[in-house]
Parts: structure tokens; sequence; C-alpha cells
């Protein structure tokens, strides 16, 4: 067995020590290959960002790994094809520096960071006139929120200022927003911040009465909508996100390792036990899933990764945000007898079974009227969120054509508060109709966005037939 590595030391900040590389010139591109090859070995085996540098020590190109000998080494073995924009660096590189990091989502953003500030110039260039992304953390509000933005003053058009952006804390610029993006939902598990739009005033009688989001179900927000969290203990979990994006891990760990023990000593067991989970969920932020855990063992349609398909989706239905949740509705029947409905709910990708729902149609006797049914399913269901007593999923998806998808928008405008986005699946040749567009959306059928619409759909469809199949039952064994 080969050797291991020698691990490479790093000083204060984490930056590995760059040896003197011979004169550019003197090596055969082959030996210049081979010496970087090796130093890539040697690196320490942790997450971090890599720095390619030219002759001149200019910095040409970075980028992020989450096992840096692993990534970098990748570069220089003989075969390696980087593509028609990367290749040519392999010409020019001649040394590179490292720097590690506590964990992937920080390998991210600060790759973001530095591509912004040194401008390599193998990395990907924004070719539009879109400002750069920042992250904003409010501090007016009696709940701080959290979001992405391109407008870091908050100025608008006439000159004034947002409520929200005054006196925020602002982090950036960063390059790519739907990294951003990404961080920031891997955060929120941690630290259960909000990231809706909603005016929550401390003390406010209606908040009892307001069904938080499902982010309060799946425990990645606290419910400050709903009156679950008071306003000091809010403010003191988005003071830790704050020194946390600041700050090296360990030594925010520390810190609410000592505020656990605190709460402890004065009884206040609860603070102390949601300290306790943060911690425990700071230490596991760099564990993942792997591929055999598959996120929908309902249907036989190989795996499907979640984050993939929700970003493709967000591409195809043009939305500026990320999708977190959609919610499938289907109807089943046979010859217009014991018409059902499902509703099904997936969260991040991911089935959540918790808020899956089932309605025996009431609207339609005898006879076979799925667009009636569906718009008594949709009243039904969306009734409180068009009344403003609770949030509407991000993507509603409605199983069929354009004449379901017509029937769930007439039941909607029915409703004072209209949703984000409605779309239906139609079987077959798999189009999707977009509420207020004239022509369906083709997509490719390996296309992630379509798979993923493709399984919700097929489990709005299993949930429903269930269900369908538990009334038959009982109607002929007569039942009760």
């Amino acid at each position: 067995m080969p050797d291991d590595p020698i691990p490479q030391p790093t000083d204060a900040d984490g930056i590995s020590p760059a040896d003197t590389p011979p004169p550019w010139g003197s090596e055969s591109r082959d030996e210049r290959l081979t010496r970087l090859s090796g130093k890539a070995r040697n690196l320490p085996d942790k997450p971090g960002v890599y720095l390619m540098k030219d002759g001149k020590g200019v910095v040409v190109y970075v980028g992020k790994a989450s096992r840096l000998p692993d990534r970098v080494a990748s570069y220089f073995v003989p075969s390696a094809d980087l593509g028609p924009k990367k290749q040519p660096l392999l010409d020019v590189v001649h040394d590179f520096e490292v720097l590690t990091c506590e964990g992937e989502w920080e390998a991210l953003l600060t790759e973001n960071r530095l591509i912004k500030d040194i401008k390599p110039r193998y990395n990907v260039r924004l070719m539009d006139d879109k400002s750069f992304p920042y992250l904003v953390v409010t501090q007016r509000e009696d709940f701080p929120r959290v979001f992405v933005t391109r407008n870091p003053t908050g100025q608008g058009e006439d000159g004034t200022i947002a409520p929200e952006m005054k006196g925020a804390r602002v982090f950036g610029p960063f390059v790519n927003a739907g990294a951003l993006r990404e961080a920031v939902q891997v955060l929120q598990r941690v630290f259960k911040f909000r990231t809706c739009r909603l005016d929550i005033v401390e003390g406010d009688p209606k908040n009892r009465f307001f069904r938080p989001c499902l982010l309060y179900a799946i425990n990645q927000c606290t419910g400050p909508c709903a009156d679950k969290i008071s306003r000091e203990a809010y403010r003191e979990d988005t003071d830790h996100f704050v020194r946390f994006l600041g700050s090296k891990r360990s030594v925010v760990l520390r810190q609410m390792r000592d505020e656990m023990q605190e709460a402890a000593k004065e009884l206040n067991f609860e603070r102390a036990a949601a300290l306790r989970d943060q911690v425990r969920s700071i230490e596991k932020l760099d564990e993942r899933s792997s591929r055999s855990e598959l996120w929908q063992p309902e249907t036989e349609i190989g795996y499907i990764d979640p984050d993939k398909g929700m970003r493709s989706l967000q591409k195809t239905l043009g939305l500026d945000g990320p999708i977190r949740c959609i919610e499938g509705i289907d109807i089943a029947h046979l010859q217009g007898g014991e018409t059902v409905g499902s509703k099904v709910c997936f969260v991040d990708g991911k089935p959540f079974k918790n808020e899956y729902r089932r309605y025996r149609i009431k609207s339609v006797h005898g006879g076979n009227d799925d667009y009636a049914s569906i718009r008594e399913v949709v009243s039904r269901r969306y009734r409180e969120a068009g009344e403003g007593h609770e949030l509407y999923p991000d993507v509603i998806l409605i199983d069929g054509g354009l004449g379901q998808l017509h029937a769930a928008i007439e039941a909607f405008e029915q409703l004072d508060t209209r949703p984000p986005m409605v779309i239906s699946l139609a079987k077959k040749e798999e189009l999707i109709y977009v509420q207020e567009r004239g022509e369906p959306i083709r997509l490719g059928r390996d296309n992630a966005g379509l798979r993923l619409c493709q399984s919700i759909r097929d489990e709005a469809h299993r949930f429903a037939q269930h269900y369908h199949h538990v009334l038959r039952r009982k109607k002929t064994l007569d039942e009760d």
C-alpha cells in the first residue's frame, strides 16, 4: 500500500504555505503538472478553497472542494478534461494555495467572496447586468428575518429606503445566488430563523390563531408568526447566526455551550435543550446523505436528486426565489363512484407525510366531473390560506391538463389571496401547463424538474387511489 500523504501544515488563517516553485519556463509541461499533482496529493484532507496561480503569481482560478487532495489533484492527471473553458488553465497554472474551511458550506461562501474580490480570468463571469447577491439579516423587526437580495442598500426607484433594510446586517457580495440560498437553507436547519415576508409584531393577538407554515412543522423555523417562541429567545438564535457568519465555528460552539450551561443553572431547561440541539446540528453540518438513502420509497422511478429537481423546476417556471414546498392534488373515482381527492406535500423535494390530506368529494353526486371535484378540493384545502391564516406552498401541482388547471384557478379566484404558482402536469405527453401562460412547457424526459413533478403527481395519484379503494371496499362489504 502507498504511504499516507503527509498532512501539510497551515497558518492561523488556514492558508497553506506556498513552496517556492521553480522559475516559470524552467520545466516542461509534464514536469510542471507532475510537480503540482504531487503537491496536491499532500494537501490536508479537509474542505476548502484552492487558488490557482500563473507564473507571475496572479490568481487565475478559484474553486471549492469537499476534500482538497481529491479535487485539486484531479486537475493534473494526464487524462484530465476540464472542458473548453478551463482546459487552457493547465497551460498557465504554475502554483496554487489553499484555504482550509470548517465545512462545505463555508467553502461555498468563501469561494463566492474570493471570486467577487479577485475576479480570476478563468472563473465563469456574470455576463448579464445583474448586481451580485447579498445576505441580509434584519434588525429593527421584532422577529428578524433572513433573505437574499441584489439591492444591498434597499433604495427604491423613488429614493426611499425599504423599512426592513434600515439598520440591517448585510453580508457579501457573493457570486452565485443559488449557492448562497443553498447555504442559507442548510444553516436554517440549525438556527431556525424565518425567511418569510410576514409582518410579525410581538403581542399581536392574531398571532395565536395563525397557522405556521411547513418550516415550523419540519423544525426548520421556530414559528414566531404563531407565538411559538418569545422575542428574546428568537433574537438570541439570530444573534448566534450572525456570529456564526462572522466567526470560526469553534468559537461560536464554545459560546453556545457556555450559554447552555448557564441556562441549565438558571433552571431554564427548555432554552438549554434548544441550545443543545443547535450545537449538535452545527457539529453535523457536514454530514451528507448517500445515494442509497432513497427519498421516495413509494414509487419505482429511480433515484432523483431533490435539490437538482427543485433548482431545475425553479428555472423552468421563472421563479425568483427557491422552491421549498410543493403540494400535489389528484382526483380518483370509478365511473363517478366514490370520488375522492388527495393532497400530498413535498418539502425540499422529499415527501412530508404529516401534511398529506384526503377528501371525500361532497359536491359531485353521480357522474364523472373532475373539474368540480378539483374546485372542491382546492377550496377546502386553501380556504384558510386565502383568509390569511396560513401560507401557500411555493408551487401547487394539479394532476391533469389545461382543463384541470383552469378548474383550480377558478377556485382560487374565489379566495382573497392568490397562490404564488399553480401548474398542472398532463399524462402521456407530460406537458406542464402554467397559470397565465398560453402554451404548455415541454421538457426532456430526463429533465430533473419534470421528474420531480412526475414523482409528486404519481404520489398524489397513489394516495388518492388508496383512499378510493378503502371506500369501495367499505361500500361493497357494507362496512361502517
